[in-house]
This record gives C-alpha cells, sequence and structure tokens, in this order.
C-alpha cells in the first residue's frame, strides 16, 4: 500500500486528522510498514524507546502470559490504533511487553525519524500529549469499572478484551487460546469458580468450551454480560 492509501486509512482517525498538516507529512514519510506474524515481540519491558506505532489491521497483545490483563487498549477505539508515545516524553525505557496479537499490518515510526521531527518543530510535542491524554483518560475509566464488577461480569469482561486483542483494535478471533488455569489466575479467582462461570456461559450459548480454547458464539451476549 503506498503513502497515499496509508494517508486515507489514517485520516479516519480523530488524532491524526487533526494533526498539523507538516506533521502527517513527517509520521507518513518516516513510516515504515511491518507484518509481523502471530506472537512476534514488538518490544518488551526495559527495551530502550523504540519510537510510535499505529495497528491498521489485526490486533495487539500487551503484557506477558503471566500477568493480570492490562486494560490499556480502550474498549471503544477502532482502527488504527497508536502506542508507543509515552517514552516520546520520559525517555525512559519501555513499560510494557507488546505482542502482535493476530495476522497484522502496522506502521512503525523510528524514534530517530520522531527525535528528528520534534528538534525540527518542538510544538509537535503538544499533538502526542493530546494523543496520550486521550488515552489514559478512556483506561482509567476502563480500570475503575473492571475493578468494581461482580466475579461473573468480570469474566465476561475479560474474554471480550482477550478476544478482541484488549479492545477492538478489530477483526476479533473468536477464539480465546488459554489454559483455565491461566485466566483464572488471570482474574484472581479459583479454577472451580472460573469453571462454573464458564459452564454457565456455555449454557446460555455465549461460548463453547474445549481443550485449553474457548469459542466465542455470540459477541453481544458476551458484551452485555460484561456490561
Amino acid at each position: 500500500m503506498n503513502g497515499a492509501l496509508w494517508r486515507s486509512r489514517l485520516l479516519t482517525d480523530h488524532w491524526f486528522s487533526n494533526l498539523p498538516a507538516g506533521l502527517q507529512d513527517g509520521l507518513l514519510d518516516a513510516a515504515r510498514q511491518r507484518r509481523p506474524t502471530p506472537g512476534r515481540t514488538l518490544f518488551l519491558r526495559g527495551d530502550p524507546p523504540c519510537g510510535l506505532y499505529a495497528v491498521v489491521e489485526g490486533a495487539v497483545r500487551v503484557g506477558d502470559e503471566q500477568e493480570p490483563i492490562k486494560l490499556t487498549v480502550p474498549s471503544s477505539t477502532d482502527l488504527p490504533y497508536w502506542f508507543g508515545e509515552v517514552s516520546l516524553f520520559d525517555g525512559l525505557p519501555r513499560t510494557q511487553d507488546v505482542f502482535s496479537h493476530a495476522h497484522s499490518i502496522l506502521l512503525h515510526i523510528p524514534q530517530t525519524d520522531l527525535d528528528r521531527l520534534l528538534a525540527e518543530q518542538p510544538s509537535y510535542r503538544h499533538q502526542f500529549a493530546a494523543l496520550l491524554q486521550l488515552k489514559l483518560r478512556v483506561t482509567e475509566e476502563q480500570l475503575e469499572r473492571y475493578g468494581q464488577m461482580p466475579t461473573f461480569a468480570r469474566t465476561a469482561f475479560c474474554l471480550l478484551m482477550i478476544s478482541q486483542g484488549y479492545g477492538p483494535i478489530n477483526r476479533s478471533p473468536r477464539l480465546v487460546r488459554m489454559p483455565t488455569t491461566q485466566l483464572a489466575r488471570w482474574l484472581r479467582i479459583t479454577k472451580p469458580t472460573l469453571i462454573n462461570i464458564l459452564n454457565d456461559l456455555q449454557a446460555r450459548s455465549v461460548l463453547k468450551q474445549g481443550p485449553d480454547v474457548i469459542e466465542i458464539l455470540d459477541f453481544n451476549k458476551l458484551r452485555a454480560t460484561a456490561s
């Protein structure tokens, strides 16, 4: 896909469409297309800043398999989805592990190009601050909501987030490939409690259980249960 088509795709995003033309051009000129395979590491906690990313197709997963879910991708977000902007402000190493969650297409603007853009036009930093502010506001709302949910709804919400790559980042896979022991640990509940909840959801035709995999049958029912 050439630059003109990428511009057309990115202009559907509220943040990008409101950038100054010079910054739009600078980001597009520096953007490098990446097609990571599912599970491919994009960066890990402790890595040095490596730039800004936009998911234009597919999904990303935030957090490793041993950690509780990190709801860093707002559930109301449509593609394209931007991430990696925090290091533009603190210059510190990455604080999260990020992996490709599905067959994806990402645009990557390397850190050196971002540093050059900001050196040439320091006022552009305000545009990236606007992106950070928007995402943090939504994340706080999600985390507050998640913490107040009863266990049944929290489990449904967890399944919804996993199946949607922690947020639409769209084109949601219908399969959640995860052992129940691990899912229970993420939810901080016992495995028997989780099994009872999954059995209930299966009886309602919301999902179907298999060995270490959960197939989502009805996203609308799952979303209603989570809310």
